[in-house]
Formats: C-alpha cells, sequence, structure tokens
C-alpha cells in the first residue's frame, strides 16, 4: 500500500462520461451559472463535480483489507463510476437522490480516514457503517470534512459544485467581479432559501423551495424597472412606420445599424463624411438576401436596402473595406483611406456615425428598413448625465481602440446606450429601497444588516435584489456598445455580442441594440435567465466569497481545487473593468469594500502580462515567482488526506529544434516540483462538442487537471537517468493497466500517462543527467513517452502470433502491399506462417505481393464462436466494422462470442490508435478511438443480452428428455 490512501482521481476516472457531459453543457442556458454573468474560460460544472468527487472519495485499491483481490477492487470501482457517471448529468444537477448517494460516499471516505488515523469518533463511526440519514450525513459534511477552497475563484464553477456535493465551499479571487459572481452563486441563494418573495405583484403560494422566492422577486422587480425606464427614455427609441409591402402599422425596432465615417481625404470632396463599414450584407439567407447599397448623389450619399439574389456579393461582404485592418475607400471618389489617416482622424475627434439601416420585429422575420430622420434625430437628442472613466488597457493585443482616439470606458458607448444603461443603474438603487419598504411591510424579520455586514434582514435581502439586477445591466453593456456588430448569417440574423473572444478590438459598422424589444439586447431577454439561475442554485452548507490574492488566503487543512491563470491567455483584470466601471456605480454602496477602487486592482493579479512588466522577460519573472509562492503555499496548507486538483490549459507551445513543447504547461510542472509537491495524476478534460464516432476523433484536450499531493523528499533522494528510467518501467504498466480498465479514450492516454510518470519524477529531490546537470521537466516528459510507448509495444508478446505479424506489418505498411519476401521474414520472427496467416483471414498474399485485408474486405457473416482460428487482430477488425456499418447492438452481440479475447482487442485498440496518430493517419485513429469509446456501452448491452438468454436456456432445459 503507498505512504496514503489513494483517492479515486489518482487512479482512474470515467473519463468519457464526464467529457461527454462538459461538452454538452455549451449548449444548455437555462439556470446555468454563465447566463448569470459572462466570465472568461469558466470550467463547466460537470467536470468540476467530477473532479471534487474524484479527488475525496477513496479508490478500492486503497482499502486491500477491505477489496482484497483485484477484482473486487474492479466491482467497486466499476459500482463508483456508475455514481459519477449519473452525478455529472445536468438533469441531476439538483436531484436529492443522485446527490445523497454521492454525498454519502464523500462522507464514508472521510471518516474511514479518520478511523484510519485515530481520530474517529462514535459518529465517523456512525457514517463508515452507513446506518445513518441523509439529514445526519448532511450535517456530518457541514461540520466534519474539510471545507473546499478554490483561490482563483473566477466564474465559481468549483465553489458552486462543492457546495452541491453538501461541503463547505470558499471562493477567493483578487477580481471583485469575480467575487461578486461567486457570492451570487454561493453565498447569497442559501442566505435567503425558503422564504417567500415580498413583491406585491408576486406569485401567491403556501410555500417556496430553494431560492425560489428570491428568484421570484428579482423577476418582478425586474418587470417593474422596464416600466419605470420606458416612461423615462421610452422617446429615444420611437417605433418605426412599416411600408405596405410589410403590413403597414408601427413595428418595434430590434436594432439601429450604424456606420463610422470620417472626411474624405479627396479635395474634391473636402466636408464629405464617408462611412467605414466591413460587411454590408444585412441577411444571407438563401433567396432572402438582404443588403445596404450606398448610392451616391453629387456631393453626397444616402443609403437603400436592396432584396433578392446578389450579383456582386464578394462586394456586398466586403464593404468599402481594401483588405485586412483599418484600410477601407471612399465611396465618393474610390480613392483609399489609409489606417494611419483614419487613426488620426480618431484621435483628433474628427470621426462620426451615419444611420445605415433600421431592423424591425416581422411576423417571424427581420425587416430591413432605410434610416429616416425621425429616427437620426431620436439617437442625437440622448444626453448622458454620466459616463463611465478610466483609461482602457494599454495592451493592443486585445484592446486597440485608443489607436482611435477611444481612451476611455465611457467611449465605448454611444450617448443612447449611456443614457439607457444609466437609468437602468439608477432604477436599481429605486428597487432597493423599494424592497426594503416592501419586506417590512410583510412582516419580515430579522436583522436590518446589508448584505457586507452578514445580515439576512430586510436590507440584506433588498441588497441581494440589487446585485442581481445589477447583473442584468452588466450583462447589457455585452450588447449595449458600439463594438456590437450586425451578424447576418442564415442561422441567425442577430446583434452580435462584444466578448465572442477575450479581447475587444476595433470595429466599424456596428450596430445599436433596443432595450425595449423583446429580442436579443432587450431588456426583458436579458433579464429572464437570472431567476433560472437563482432557482437551480445549490442551497448547501455555510458557504464564503471574499476579495484576496491566491497566496495569502489560505488556511492549514483545506482541501485546494482551483482554475489557476493560464501564464498569458487571458487578461482578466483588464477585461473585467468593462463591467466593473458598471457594477461599480450600482453596488458601490452595497458592498463599499468590493467595489472600494475605481478600477479592478491590477498589480498583484498573477497574469504573464508584457505591458504590465516591463516586456516578456519581466512578466515571465513575475508570473513564475507569484505562482512559486502560492504552490509553496498549498504544500504547507493543503489537506494531507486528498490530493489537490489544479485545472489547467494546455495550450501555450513553442518550437525548438527538439520538437513542440508546451512553455507555459513545463513552467508550472517544474513549479510545482520546486514547491515539494507530488504529481500523482493527470487526467485530460475535453470540453468541445464533436459530431459523434464518425466525426472528428482526435479531439485535442482543452484542460489538463492535474492531482498533486505535498512531498516530504527525503535527504539523499538523488537518482539517476538510468534510476529514473528503471522506476518507470517498474511502475507504469500497472498505472497503464488501470487507465486502460477505466476505459480511458485513446486520444487521452498519452497525457493521462504523464500523472504517474511525473509521480516518479516529483518525489525525487533530483534526477541527475550523465553530465552531471539536473534533468529538467521538458526532458521527464520526453523519457516518461518513450517509457509509455514501449510498456505498449510490449503487450504484443501476450498475443497470439497471427496478431502480432498483423501489428508489425500494419506499422510499416498500413494496408498497403508490400513484397512476400519480406512478409515471410517477418512471420518467421512470429513464428508463424504467411499462409497460416492468410488462412486466419488477416491478408491477402498472391503474384509476389502480400498486403493486410481492409475491413471492407472482411467477411459481413463472420462469427467468432465458429472461427476455428480466431484473433485478436479479427476480433478488433470486426468489432469496428461491425460498430461503424451496423452499431452498438450488432457489435456488442460479437463481443459476447469473443471470450478473453475481448479484453485484448481493446487493448489492441489503444496500440494501433497511437501509432495512427503518431503518423498523421487521423481517419484510422479515429476508428480506434471510437471502439474504445463505446467500449463500456458494447459491456452493457452483451451484459443484457446474456441475461436474457439465460432464463430462456433453463426454461428450455425443462422439456430435455433426461430419461
Amino acid at each position: 500500500m503507498s505512504e496514503y490512501r489513494k483517492k479515486m482521481i489518482e487512479v482512474a476516472m470515467p473519463l468519457e462520461a464526464i467529457n461527454k457531459e462538459s461538452a454538452r453543457e455549451k449548449s444548455i442556458r437555462h439556470g446555468h451559472p454563465s447566463t448569470l454573468h459572462l466570465w472568461w474560460a469558466r470550467r463547466p460544472l460537470a467536470s468540476c463535480r467530477a473532479v471534487l468527487f474524484g479527488q475525496l472519495v477513496d479508490d478500492p485499491s486503497s482499502w486491500p483489507e477491505r477489496f482484497p483481490t483485484e477484482e473486487e477492487q474492479d466491482a467497486e470501482r466499476k459500482r463508483l463510476f456508475g455514481i459519477l457517471e449519473e452525478l455529472v448529468l445536468w438533469e441531476n444537477s439538483n436531484n436529492t437522490r443522485v446527490l445523497n448517494i454521492a454525498r454519502k460516499e464523500i462522507a464514508q471516505s472521510l471518516a474511514r480516514s479518520r478511523i484510519d488515523t485515530d481520530e474517529g469518533t462514535e459518529r465517523d463511526a456512525d457514517v463508515a457503517a452507513g446506518d445513518v440519514t441523509s439529514d445526519f450525513i448532511d450535517s456530518y459534511l457541514a461540520e466534519v470534512a474539510p471545507p473546499v477552497h478554490d483561490p482563483f475563484a473566477g466564474g465559481g464553477s468549483i465553489p458552486l459544485e462543492a457546495q452541491r456535493l453538501g461541503l463547505r465551499a470558499i471562493a477567493t479571487d483578487l477580481n471583485p467581479v469575480a467575487v461578486l459572481i461567486n457570492k451570487a452563486l454561493i453565498e447569497i441563494p442559501p442566505k435567503f432559501a425558503g422564504r417567500a418573495p415580498v413583491h406585491p405583484k408576486a406569485e401567491k403560494r403556501t410555500s417556496w423551495s430553494r431560492a425560489e422566492g428570491l428568484a421570484e422577486d428579482v423577476h418582478r422587480y425586474g418587470e417593474w424597472m422596464l416600466d419605470e425606464a420606458k416612461q423615462r427614455i421610452g422617446h429615444l427609441y420611437p417605433e418605426v412606420d412599416l411600408p405596405e409591402e410589410h403590413g403597414g402599422g408601427k413595428a418595434t425596432v430590434i436594432a439601429w445599424l450604424w456606420a463610422p465615417t470620417v472626411e474624405s481625404p479627396d479635395p474634391a470632396f473636402k466636408g464629405v463624411h464617408v462611412p467605414l463599414v466591413s460587411n454590408f450584407f444585412l441577411g444571407m439567407k438563401k433567396g432572402k438576401e438582404a443588403w445596404v447599397e450606398p448610392v451616391v448623389e453629387g456631393r453626397d450619399y444616402r443609403f437603400e436596402i436592396r432584396t433578392g439574389k446578389p450579383e456582386n456579393a464578394a462586394d456586398i461582404k466586403k464593404g468599402t473595406k481594401l483588405g485586412r485592418g483599418a484600410s477601407f475607400r471612399c465611396v465618393m471618389s474610390g480613392a483609399p483611406l489609409e489606417p494611419d489617416y483614419i487613426k488620426a482622424e480618431g484621435k483628433a475627434k474628427r470621426m462620426a456615425a451615419r444611420l445605415m439601416a433600421i431592423v424591425a420585429e416581422g411576423n417571424g422575420k427581420r425587416i430591413y428598413l432605410p434610416s429616416n430622420d425621425q429616427h437620426r434625430a431620436s439617437a442625437a437628442s440622448a444626453e448622458p448625465t454620466w459616463r463611465p472613466t478610466g483609461e482602457l488597457p494599454g495592451n493592443r493585443q486585445y484592446s486597440n481602440p485608443p489607436l482611435y482616439g477611444m481612451e476611455e470606458w465611457g467611449d465605448l458607448f454611444t450617448s443612447r446606450q449611456l443614457v439607457a444603461l444609466t437609468t437602468f443603474s439608477d432604477l436599481v438603487q429605486e428597487v432597493r429601497e423599494r424592497a426594503i419598504t416592501d419586506a417590512r411591510a410583510t412582516g419580515w424579520n430579522g436583522d436590518e444588516l446589508g448584505l457586507e455586514e452578514g445580515g439576512n434582514g430586510s436590507v440584506a435581502y433588498a441588497d441581494a435584489i440589487a446585485v442581481y439586477l445589477s447583473f442584468a445591466i452588466s450583462r447589457m453593456t455585452d450588447l449595449h456598445n458600439r463594438f456590437c456588430t450586425w451578424s447576418p448569417l442564415p442561422s441567425k440574423e442577430h446583434v452580435a455580442h462584444l466578448f465572442g473572444r477575450q479581447a475587444f478590438p476595433i470595429v466599424w459598422d456596428y450596430a445599436e441594440c433596443n432595450p425595449f424589444t423583446a429580442a436579443g439586447g432587450g431588456w426583458v431577454k436579458t433579464t429572464r435567465f437570472i431567476p433560472k439561475v437563482i432557482e437551480q442554485a445549490a442551497i448547501g452548507p455555510e458557504a464564503r466569497a471574499w476579495q484576496s490574492p491566491s497566496a495569502s488566503s489560505h488556511t492549514v487543512g483545506e482541501v485546494i481545487a482551483t482554475d489557476p491563470p493560464y501564464y498569458d491567455n487571458v487578461p482578466y483584470a483588464d477585461l473585467s473593468d468593462f463591467f466593473y466601471v458598471w457594477l461599480r456605480r450600482g453596488l458601490r454602496r452595497v458592498l463599499p469594500s468590493l467595489f472600494g477602487t475605481l478600477l479592478v486592482p491590477k498589480t498583484e493579479e498573477l497574469v504573464a502580462n508584457p505591458h504590465r512588466h516591463g516586456g516578456k522577460s519581466g512578466a515571465k519573472t513575475f508570473f513564475e515567482r507569484g505562482m512559486d509562492s502560492w504552490l509553496s503555499t498549498v504544500a504547507k496548507c493543503g489537506n494531507k488526506s486528498a490530493p489537490a486538483t489544479v485545472f489547467y490549459a494546455f495550450r501555450q507551445s513553442e518550437t525548438t529544434e527538439s520538437g513542440t513543447s508546451s512553455t507555459g504547461w513545463e513552467t508550472f510542472l517544474s513549479g510545482l516540483v520546486r514547491a515539494g509537491m507530488r504529481i500523482t495524476g493527470t487526467w485530460p478534460l475535453r470540453t468541445e462538442r464533436n459530431t459523434g464516432l464518425k466525426g472528428s476523433g482526435n479531439f485535442l484536450a482543452s484542460s489538463v487537471v492535474l492531482c498533486v499531493r505535498p512531498w516530504a523528499q527525503e535527504s539523499g533522494s538523488t537518482i539517476t537517468r538510468a534510476d529514473f528510467r528503471r522506476l518507470l518501467v517498474d511502475e507504469l504498466p500497472a498505472a497503464i493497466h488501470d487507465l486502460q480498465k477505466s476505459n480511458l479514450a485513446p486520444v487521452d492516454m498519452s497525457q493521462a500517462s504523464i500523472g504517474p510518470g511525473m509521480a516518479v519524477f516529483s518525489r525525487h529531490s533530483k534526477v541527475i543527467e550523465a553530465d552531471g546537470s539536473a534533468m529538467s521537466v521538458r526532458k521527464a516528459l520526453q523519457i516518461i513517452n518513450e517509457v509509455v510507448g514501449e510498456i505498449c509495444d510490449g503487450e504484443e508478446m501476450d498475443l497470439d502470433g497471427e496478431t502480432r505479424f498483423a501489428i508489425t506489418w500494419f506499422e510499416t505498411h498500413g494496408f498497403v502491399a508490400g513484397s512476400f519476401g519480406e512478409s515471410e521474414t517477418l512471420a518467421t520472427s512470429r513464428n508463424v506462417s504467411v499462409a497460416a496467416v492468410a488462412q486466419a483471414g488477416l491478408l491477402h498474399s498472391a503474384a509476389g505481393k502480400t498486403r493486410l485485408l481492409t475491413r471492407e474486405e472482411l467477411p459481413e457473416d463472420w462469427d467468432p464462436r465458429t472461427d476455428s482460428s480466431l484473433t485478436v487482430w479479427e476480433c478488433t477488425q470486426h468489432l469496428i466494422k461491425r460498430l461503424e456499418q451496423n452499431g452498438e447492438q450488432a457489435a456488442a452481440e460479437l463481443l459476447n462470442g469473443m471470450g478473453p479475447r475481448a479484453e485484448a482487442a481493446r487493448s489492441l485498440a489503444y496500440r494501433l490508435y497511437t501509432h495512427c496518430e503518431r503518423n498523421g493517419n487521423a481517419e484510422e485513429a479515429r476508428a480506434y478511438n471510437g471502439l474504445v469509446v463505446a467500449w463500456p456501452e458494447l459491456e452493457k448491452l452483451a451484459s443484457q443480452a446474456t441475461s436474457s438468454a439465460q432464463p430462456a436456456a433453463e426454461q428450455a432445459g425443462l422439456f430435455e428428455d433426461n430419461s
């Protein structure tokens, strides 16, 4: 047994089920935290829930006294996999039965560990025995289990899922926007769970479960805000008159489409402002195309709407742009508008805007109309009384508006947008006062402290409503700014929000939303998601979220699970200022300590930002020192019975003479080793949807989860390179065997194998190279990959000779013919003959040539039960063929007849996948990956078929003549 009890996540996880559900989350909207407020690089809830469960539940192999044989350990692991596969489903997020089962497993692992270390009490013994109620388990976890702490809490996925699993959650972050998101997810809903709403028009019920009452009030007060805003500023957003061809009458405007303009540089058109447009298309549905066309009349021009099939689609699509970047043509003279000229006009504040088109709500369609004087005048009449200040980020890689004279946050909004956002922001304060009055009128009992003081009376309740409605305004800013474009794509003609990626670059023609439309960008659609998030929140034990730098926020004994910054991938602080300036306006009196600074704190942000730290070298040094400091804190404070888990993006790469490597990844691994941490597992998590078995199968991990434990390295624990390799050869086979038995997809095997390999490397103070230098993490990773390949190759010796011949031939020739002499030499080395391999149905040999049979050439009626020379190669290839052509049920029928060769066929699929992937044969690699991914379902179907056949056989036996 190891020096500690291993957790599931350090041995085996049902990775494919976790990845499948994590990717599926991207299509889920109602109730998902992503619809509360935008946060960059948010981790899927399913993967966080699974990681926490695996991090806290013991692996069966860690209790040999309970599960003495490998078969018993496999059976128990399979049971735990079943729990986890059910737990990660979105539909089970608040399923009491499923959550109770998961919480019980966590509690029992904790209780057994406490008993094992002589910390146990009678309460632990009761939990370990299992004779307790779910309420007992809940109170045990809330009081005895160590808290789960995420020091880079970000979008809140990890703390939320910890709370869902019955654990105390701690969420800290330097960024106040992230802290507010976490408060809204884990602190506020439990505080007001079970409370009835206070709004006079709220639905009447006898009872309110979870935080439904709070959700109802957010909905009702949001409706009041919309009505009030319409009375105050509705005149700025007039309806549009429809022409007779569209039925006449009035229609609500969805958006106004504007073109930025600069004065023509041609002296003949001095004083004429010409448009900077990147795309004239309004709609691109086939047969229903619509676009804007500039029509020149003397020294002026106008925009007209065209419909029908365009003859010059390419020209329409590029607008007035001449190429990439800020290069345009003058619609008056055709003269080029150079980027430097446009920048100079912008900095001189001479850039203006002209209304191109109006998009109105139609009967199930968009109606495109030309601009008119009334709508131009309405926009021009807006006079903002407030605008956000503060300089835009200096890094032009993700923020280049200052190059065009837009230097402050307020410059990113039109005057009408500023008036609208300010009006809604003011109304939040009015809602807060009304909510306090309404709560007291309903007989609210409790203190009068606000949220910041920890109160739960009428003031704190009104503060909570203000928080959620402020999120609605913050969400609106993503669609109400002058960097939102109109998307004419056939799938959806709509306003595209600003943060389609982690930057806010300059855009040209832009769409101005109507806050009073029912379409995207309107208050109704913006706010409808927030109550659903409140309803879906986990109502668990005490949870706290506060602002703190990562290294100073820990206490001893915490279970640490986190998703730290990825080197220089996301400039969180700079981006979130966009939202912060509006959130601060509405909430600085509600949460004064959280919104005490003018902008988001940046000096201590753990990101390698060259602009902030004097170039790339300074940024690298700052990041490494900060990460080392934090990792050292984790090593000192982390819980001793459970590993810490760290999500890390596997993206930054560089190519050198020795190949391609991941700089950020290796830097992070090196930091872990320096901090005295031992890496005990690595799991690739994929969060992108795929197209199924026949779609793209070579999926890349979007992030990796590392399991790490503090490791007290003994003096003299230095080993040589040869020792390191020998230890890998001794220890990795068992680890790879466990990974394969957990049905890890072949595409993930290489990354997952790093965990047990780095466990060997990181438990020694130093590995010495032949020249006396210390081995780098990069070299260690290379050696680990080499040994993993050798181990997989070594498994070939346990296979039949025909299969070993086929493997070597395939890895040399694929399915292409080679010389007979070569095949004869190979067959002799495998102790078989070419004729025997051909007779077994693996190859075709004639006219001096030999080649493997493709799957298309394999017989359709093949049956492993009647094959007199059954080989593992045949089993693997026929399973893939049957799976691809006839589906899982048909493949399961084959699997049933393969006996002990079935498991060998799966192992062979791993081997063949690795070869194909390394050699760029993606299509063939996809086939082997698909077989392993489908394996659990094949086993399940095969088992069901066996079970159903057994009673029938017994019944038939009753009628046998035994005389």
